[in-house]
């Protein structure tokens, strides 16, 4: 018996104590001594520790797609030869797959079905350290090949601290022709124009020479070749960039016959730091917009071709402003981007007016409709032309693939289409066909009036019904219904499959007839600019004087009908000159008051949302807002509805104020920096990621610990937004971990208070799992030195018993002992049952208490006769005397 509590050290002077109280305490009742000694051994904890005979193997199968099928091979084997060297019944045996996730082997012995992407040894470990038994030795047996996808080492902790000994045995084949690209390594960030190396380490079974090839951003940097000694090279490269913002660099090997390709690639971001930096999406050449910021000390980057917009762009930038571009040339994944940038990385965005911008740009419902302080789609009281809509529904049988849900891709594509007829006002007019081999009229050309919903329900119906979709006949189609319309505008939405439009016919003469006579075609395809068909739908979209889309998200479908309707048909750009109202809310923004110009000579017809401060608005009937700002989670946005270069611009940019309002809006969006005291550092250990929060205790301490930092990650998908919880490490330092998908790229920022720490994009590698990282093995088999494990060759030898020694608590018994006790004790007290005394010298045992209790009632109570006193004789008592007492003590107690 072990005592595993402190208390143990009260053992000796509770002892003295005790002597010091004996008479108090009357200890010398054996009964009370042992009460005493039981509750002074139950302070200090007691333990009984034994040796179990049993012992419980779990067996961790690796089924990742690094293993191929060598499990599937040898599982029988192993299992056989497990059970059959298996020493007792008392021991039991468990088998597990894991891969990218963790599930138990089935009773019949049924082949792992999870995702086999990712190596997560660590994960497997601590699911087996959590549902072991505290009270049995345990074990594990890891079939692997001995390269996992994370680290080990919080598993490894785990495992010690239980006792549980890590056992292995690779499996892996040595392949003969393996070369892989094992690690991209440069900094993390580095200065504007700062030279940087960049080193490539290459790895392969064999010594051999094959082409290697760098890229940045897409761009071919260099094409050399490397030559592997001794079965690996390292290959390093210089490189420097003059301008600020994140930069993906790819390096590719191009070994032939290589037994996995898919270990070939790496890719890596690198972000550029600088001054404060603007990103600039501008439709002019000469941006006037560029000039008066770059020359207000601004560093701004600008960007003419729209399909340049990545999200790695805005990494380091403060601001991002869209001057007059249409939202189909910008890609979807920069705009889900800005929402993240805006709102939890702190950053800012402008959106200024023009023809090609708010809702006549296709803004409405985009991923940036609701950064925004204005909404775009105009009401229905100012609208002045009616709009006459076709729509052209592709129903082949592609659309009939599921998505999830029991939703089908046909199933969106006609809410896109009922979204489109709700949008349109009760004098446009509207018709639908449904095409494959041919064209099927599902709605007549019809006035909307007061049929929205019976339009917007015979538009859902559509079903998909086999074959491709004929662009020719549906166009076709849909240009003899438009021809009867009296419309102002005349368009065509037409929804097709970017790898299943067919039978193009003479669609370029069919175009040019439609567009000389007024019609409009924008086309929404389904798939890639690089499916096999979308060359076709490009053109159509280019000579129909219209816009293209590309969505392979089927979710985003009814956003875009939306968005296209809203541009044609709820949407307006005034093109006179109109009068400016000054609301003096620019105050704002600056104490610098402004001296603005009289009039606009154009503006975007926008209202204002609730939560949006006005500076400037129109002066006319709609009283429209002209510069708007309001704040976005951690960051700004701000609207500008008329232009501010290119046609109807002229009087703003000759306004003396206007390099001193860009500036000074510029300034507001940026917002600002971040106090001294407080960095952040982060690193990416194949998928998994670790952040480190190091701050000055004295400046942020306080702040810190009335409201803790938060951590939001977001992938290159634009999903939702992650919340991670920290780790307080020690004082000044915060951390965390964070496992993320495969060849996924995130983002990130840690809000303090009101400030960001913006960090990313990340790369996570597509081929992690064919990395074959030699230190990866190296970890395995140090976390097994740790555990007490060891690699094992024998499996018959799998059984071997750890050093384990169970415990089991007598606290329980003790306390029960105790109160057993305490009630016999009072017990005994109650009744007068004596136990034998302990003599003590020089004393004279005193009279019991209920004796004297009893005479004290009949007044007849003498004194005790002292040690060294005669005995005086009692006196006598008549008989009728104590009749008599006895009489009156019952009377006095029935009182």
């Amino acid at each position: 018996m072990t005592f595993t509590s402190p208390e143990y050290f009260l053992l000796i002077p509770a002892l003295a104590l005790a002597g010091w109280f004996w008479r108090g305490l009357k200890l010398h009742s054996p009964l009370r001594a042992v009460l005493l000694l039981l509750a002074i051994i139950a302070l200090a904890e007691p333990v009984i520790r034994h040796q179990q005979n049993s012992l419980d193997l779990y067996v961790l199968l690796d089924r990742s797609d690094s293993t191929e099928d060598l499990i599937d091979k040898g599982f029988p084997e192993w299992k056989r030869l497990l059970e059959e060297s298996k020493p007792s019944h008392r021991d039991t045996l468990h088998f597990i797959n894991y891969a990218s996730e963790v599930a138990e082997v089935g009773a019949d012995g049924s082949s792992f079905t999870g995702s086999r992407k990712l190596t997560k040894s660590g994960l497997a470990l601590q699911s087996i350290a959590a549902q072991t038994d505290e009270k049995r030795p345990s074990r594990v047996l890891l079939f692997t090949d001995g390269y996992s996808t994370e680290p080990l080492h919080e598993a490894a902790a785990q495992m010690q601290a239980r006792g549980i000994p890590l056992d292995f045995r690779l499996i892996r084949d040595e392949k003969e022709n393996d070369f892989r690209l094992a690690h991209i390594g440069f900094p993390e960030r580095v200065q504007v124009g700062e030279p940087f190396l960049i080193s490539l380490t290459v790895r392969g079974s064999s010594d051999k020479t094959f082409p290697l090839i760098l890229r940045r951003n897409g761009q071919t940097l260099t094409e050399s070749s490397v030559t592997l000694v001794n079965g690996t090279a390292t290959v390093e490269f210089t490189d420097r960039i003059p301008r600020a913002g994140g930069f993906e660099y790819q390096a590719e090997i191009r070994p032939e016959n290589d037994a996995h390709p898919g270990n070939n690639q790496a890719t890596r971001w690198i972000e550029i730091t600088g001054g404060p930096r603007i990103v600039l999406a501008t439709r002019y050449a000469d941006d006037p917009v560029a000039k008066a910021l770059s020359a207000l000390d601004f560093t701004v980057e600008t960007i003419s071709d729209p399909s340049q917009l990545k999200p790695g762009l805005i990494a380091g930038a403060r601001a991002v402003i869209l001057n007059n571009v249409p939202a189909h040339e910008v890609p979807t994944d920069f705009m889900k981007s800005l929402d993240f940038f805006v709102r939890e990385q702190g950053g800012g965005l402008l959106m200024a007016g023009g023809d090609h911008s708010f809702g006549s740009g296709g803004y409405f419902q985009s991923p940036i409709d609701s950064l925004l302080p204005v909404s775009m789609e105009l009401k229905s009281e100012h609208r002045k032309l009616a709009v006459a809509l076709a729509i052209v529904m592709d129903r082949s049988g592609s659309m009939s693939v599921g998505i999830g849900g029991g939703v089908t891709k046909i199933d969106l594509a006609d809410s896109g289409a009922a979204n489109a007829i709700d949008l349109l006002g009760p004098m446009d007019q509207v018709t639908v066909f449904a095409v494959d081999s041919e064209a099927t009229k599902t709605i007549p050309l019809t006035r909307i009036e007061g049929k929205k919903a019976e339009l917007g329900a015979r538009a859902r119906s559509i079903k998909s019904a086999g074959g491709g979709i004929y662009v020719y006949t549906g166009l076709k189609a849909a240009w003899e219904e438009l021809k009867k319309s009296p419309a102002g505008t005349r368009h065509v939405i037409l929804f097709s499959d970017a790898a299943d439009s067919e039978e193009p016919g003479d669609y370029k003469n069919l175009i040019k007839e439609m567009t000389d006579n007024g019609a409009t075609i924008s086309v929404i395809g389904l798939g890639t600019n690089k499916d096999s068909d979308s060359a076709l739908l490009e053109d159509v979209a280019k000579l129909g004087n219209g816009r293209m889309f590309f969505s392979n998200q089927p979710l985003d479908i009814p956003k875009i009908f939306a968005q296209e309707t809203v541009t044609i048909a709820r949407s307006a750009f005034i093109k006179d000159p109109v009068g400016v109202k000054v609301t003096g809310r620019w105050a704002e923004i600056s104490p610098k008051p402004v001296d603005w110009f009289k009039q606009v000579d154009g503006y975007n017809l926008s209202y204002a949302r609730d939560d949006a401060t006005v500076s400037l608005m129109s002066a006319d009937e709609y009283l429209a807002p002209l510069v708007a700002h309001a704040r976005r989670g951690l960051g700004r946005s701000a609207a500008v509805s008329f232009p501010l270069g290119g046609e109807y611009s002229e009087t703003t940019r000759n306004w003396p104020g206007y390099g001193d309002f860009l500036q000074t809006l510029g300034r507001f969006l940026m917002g600002e920096d971040t106090p001294p005291g407080i960095a952040l550092r982060h690193r990416l250990d194949g998928t998994r990621l670790t952040l480190d929060l190091l701050y000055d205790t004295g400046l942020w301490g306080q702040k810190l610990s009335a409201l803790p930092p938060k951590v939001r990650l977001q992938d290159d998908a634009g999903g939702a937004t992650m919340d991670i919880p920290w780790r307080r490490i020690a004082p000044g330092h915060f951390s965390l971990t964070r496992d993320l998908d495969e060849g996924s790229i995130v983002r990130g920022a840690v809000q303090v208070g009101e400030n960001a720490l913006p960090f990313g994009p990340l790369s996570v590698g597509s081929s992690v799992e064919w990395a074959f990282e030699p230190e990866r093995l190296t970890e395995l088999r140090a976390v097994t030195h740790q555990t007490g494990g060891r690699e094992l060759l024998d499996i018959s030898k799998a059984w071997l018993r750890p050093p384990f020694v169970a415990e089991t608590a007598l606290r329980l018994p003790l306390g029960i002992a105790l109160v057993l006790l305490t009630l016999a004790e009072a017990l005994l007290t109650r009744t007068e049952w004596k136990l034998p005394q302990f003599a003590l010298p020089n004393r004279v045992p005193r009279a019991p208490r209920i004796k004297v209790a009893k005479a004290r009632r009949a007044e007849k109570v003498e004194p005790l006769p002292a040690i060294n006193e005669e005995k005086k004789p009692e006196p006598q008592v008549t008989t009728e005397e104590t009749a008599r007492s006895t009489r009156f003590q019952r009377a006095k107690d029935r009182k």
